[in-house]
């Protein structure tokens, strides 16, 4: 494959940062490259001198249960975590949200944290991530740092992220617990490109039928992938009906940059989707939420 001269499958987050530091920005992290490869075969990606692949790091493929909450290696792939029983317990919006990226091969090999980093504004997988509000690790040459996954992005197929010397390392969201459930879906084209119309997830805490605490996120409704945090506020005191969905829609509408486009749709139909899904995607989170035990 044409684009790079060099090649490079590190073992450590150390090797990886030391052969990225090596290029000094001529250099590209990669993971399962799924997008990488389309955009570079179309000629819009410039060629780098180096891809470094960071899949391939030893203890960045699995997914782990801890004190702070579940974390994703960047090597884990989409597959994987459709098929994690911890993630579909737990984050069931994640698991639903990569399950519809691309096809089984791409899944297979595609991962999260490439999703993420790409920072396109309708990565499904980014859309399930945000509305657990998920947050990222980032490796450089001055350390690792966490931070909210929604502040990584800068505009389409920008991150705060230097992927030329920067790796993203692991993502990680507090599980759901009791009475809280989360819920994603994505209308898209039936035919033709595979393009989302609109993707939207979310997150909700009901305690005796009052939303207690909740997340919105949606994509593409602007630049960035959209925490929509003014919808989300609203709901929060209020009962789970569809009284209280469909004020939270009134905000999105309200909050959103919606456009037509040639490939997706018109402006008016995405409105309508948002109408049409938002309360039912939040019905569904409210279901999950009292199926808690």
């Amino acid at each position: 494959m044409g684009g790079w001269k060099n090649y490079y499958m590190p073992g450590t987050v150390e090797e990886a940062i030391a052969v990225l530091r090596g290029y000094d920005g001529r250099a590209r992290v990669i993971g399962g490259g799924t997008d990488l490869l389309v955009e570079t075969r179309r000629g819009l990606r410039r060629p780098y001198e180096a891809m470094v692949d960071a899949s391939r790091i030893a203890g960045l493929n699995t997914i782990t249960q801890t004190g702070d909450g579940i974390v994703i290696g960047c090597g884990v792939t989409h597959s994987e975590i459709v098929n994690d029983a911890r993630i579909i317990r737990h984050g069931q919006c994640l698991a639903e949200s990569c399950s519809v990226i691309g096809g089984p091969q791409v899944r297979n090999v595609g991962t999260l944290a490439g999703n993420v980093a790409h920072a396109l504004p309708a990565g499904d997988g980014t859309i399930g991530l945000l509305a657990l509000r998920g947050e990222v690790e980032i490796a450089g040459a001055s350390g690792r740092r966490w931070m909210p996954a929604k502040d990584t992005f800068i505009g389409p197929g920008k991150s705060v992220i230097d992927r030329h010397r920067e790796v993203l390392t692991r993502l990680r969201f507090e599980p759901t617990g009791s009475r809280e459930g989360s819920a994603f879906h994505r209308v898209m084209r039936p035919q033709g490109l595979c393009l989302p119309i609109i993707s939207m997830a979310a997150r909700l805490t009901v305690d005796g039928g009052t939303i207690t605490a909740a997340s919105i996120s949606m994509g593409p409704v602007g630049p960035v992938p959209w925490s929509a945090e003014p919808a989300a506020e609203v709901l929060v005191g209020g009962p789970a009906n569809q009284e209280q969905f469909d004020k939270a829609v009134a905000i999105v509408l309200a909050n959103v940059t919606l456009r037509t486009s040639k490939y997706r749709a018109t402006e008016e139909y995405r409105s309508a989707m948002i109408r049409t899904y938002l309360p039912l995607i939040l019905a569904r989170a409210a279901e999950r939420a009292g199926a808690q035990p």
